[in-house]
């Protein structure tokens, strides 16, 4: 069965696997003991520690393991704040960060009153570094800017962002989870977070990496352990099977990279052309190798990936239709691009080329019959031209109480109605509707004119006002 979703976790590489069970038998003992059992697993545990920092790029006393990626964001946050308090309380961040960097920051601002500015990005989701420096203030504490996405793979301009964090005398922490098994993060980072399972390592590692200089407070009852910054028992056959797989994937990096890149950029030219009415998203050029985004209009994004599970892929998403909030995903509405039948494929290293042609044989049909299923077969070539002098107003679609992509499939239902220069409103509390109507205006060539609070309806219900120009 195909996995498409490395950007989640990915497999376990055969050397973390290797390394693990080798390590079970010598890395058990307290590493802070001096007999042996202790010495041994000391040394393992500083092995692992120098392999994870030549990676990273820093000293390996800069480097501390953490009990998971989310926990070295969220100590990395919290810590550089307690250190610079007397700075400020302020916080910058990109509006497509990870939700751990997000959730670290407002709970921050919760707990003291400090302000988060949060960068927008264009429509690839990628941030631009005049942007960034227009969100540094006088008491600006930290800024934050992941090194690529996950969930569109839009690499960040993390060395120009970086530079401006220096001129201005703000630590700059990277969020490196998706992008440090393909290579280290360039620039003059200050504070950099990773997770082992992101490249092949076991789950429940996490790296914290804090360049020398840089005011850190480590949050929580101080511990002797891990300079302080991360308290209990470390898992060292885990840390040790993490550096082991890290130094393995970095091997062979370059030239999966590659071989992965040109599976990607099939899927990416081959998905638009053999299903009609698909946005690819992400930037096409600066971007992860192994990972590609992309939505599909009048689809129900949790019946999509149940199908393509059932022909044995498997897929993500950050679609609304997905999520037990029923809101869109954060990324794709800082982008402002489509979010219903969103598919996110991500490809393991070692893909075959073969599991790639498969899915793009499947897909097509799949997409098809969640269509069919939805009754928006008949409205994914577009609606007929009606010429009708004067354009009169007043079709309105009460989509109510209905659900990504209903809202969307009525619009396009009604819209071979309305004249030419005529406006429909549509009616709709789904929230994903103030992403995906402007989003279908733009791949249709029609004019969005805005939204304004409903008639009628509960206080969530927005009036979505389109005009047909052609």
């Amino acid at each position: 069965m195909p996995y498409f979703d490395a950007a989640s976790s990915a497999p376990l590489h055969p050397v973390a696997r290797q390394a693990l069970q080798a390590s079970l038998d010598e890395g058990w003992a307290d590493p802070a003991r001096l007999y042996r059992e202790g010495r041994r697993a000391g040394l393992l545990l500083d092995a692992a520690r120098e392999a994870a920092a030549e990676a990273v790029g820093c000293r390996p006393d800069e480097l501390v393991f953490t009990p998971s990626g989310t926990y070295a964001v969220h100590s990395g946050v919290a810590g550089a704040l307690s250190g610079r308090r007397r700075v400020g309380l302020h916080v910058a961040v990109s509006a497509v960060e990870h939700s751990s960097v997000l959730h670290a920051a407002e709970a921050h601002a919760r707990a003291t009153g400090g302000a988060v500015s949060e960068v927008p990005v264009d429509r690839y989701g990628a941030v631009a570094p005049a942007a960034y420096a227009q969100a540094l203030r006088a008491d600006t504490a930290l800024a934050c800017l992941q090194s690529a996405n996950h969930e569109v793979g839009t690499e960040q301009p993390v060395a120009e962002v970086a530079e401006l964090c220096r001129s201005r005398g703000v630590p700059l922490l990277v969020d490196a989870a998706q992008s440090l098994g393909w290579g280290p993060v360039e620039g003059a980072w200050s504070l950099l977070a990773a997770s082992a399972h992101k490249w092949g390592g076991p789950a429940g590692v996490g790296l914290l990496a804090v360049r020398k200089g840089v005011r850190f407070a480590p949050p929580g009852p101080a511990d002797e352990r891990e300079s302080g910054r991360t308290p209990g028992f470390e898992n060292i056959p885990a840390i040790v099977a993490a550096a082991a797989s890290l130094r393995a994937v970095r091997a062979e990096a370059a030239a999966e990279a590659v071989r992965l890149r040109a599976l990607v950029d099939r899927i990416r030219a081959r998905v638009p052309e053999l299903v009609p009415e698909v946005e690819v998203v992400g930037d096409p050029v600066r971007r992860l190798p192994h990972l590609v985004t992309f939505s599909c209009l009048y689809v129900d994004g949790e019946a999509l990936l149940h199908e393509l599970d059932r022909a044995d892929f498997s897929v993500s998403s950050g679609s609304s239709c997905t999520s037990s909030t029923l809101t869109p995903s954060h990324v794709l509405r800082a982008m402002g691009v489509l979010s219903e039948g969103n598919v996110r494929v991500s490809l393991p290293p070692g893909t075959p080329e073969a599991d790639v042609d498969r899915f793009l044989e499947v897909l097509p049909g799949v997409v098809a019959g969640v269509r069919e299923r939805l009754g928006a077969t008949a409205v994914a070539s577009g609606p007929v031209a009606v010429e009708v002098p004067g354009a009169a107003e007043g079709l309105v679609v009460d989509a109510l109480g209905r659900r990504c992509p209903i809202p969307v499939i009525e619009l396009a239902k009604i819209f071979g109605e309305v004249p030419v220069g005529g406006t429909v409103t549509v009616l709709s509390d789904d929230a994903a509707a103030r992403l995906d109507i402007p989003a279908w205006c733009g791949m249709r060539g029609q004019e969005y004119v805005g939204e304004r609070p409903a008639d009628h309806g509960d206080a969530g219900a927005v009036a979505y006002v389109v005009r047909r120009l052609s």
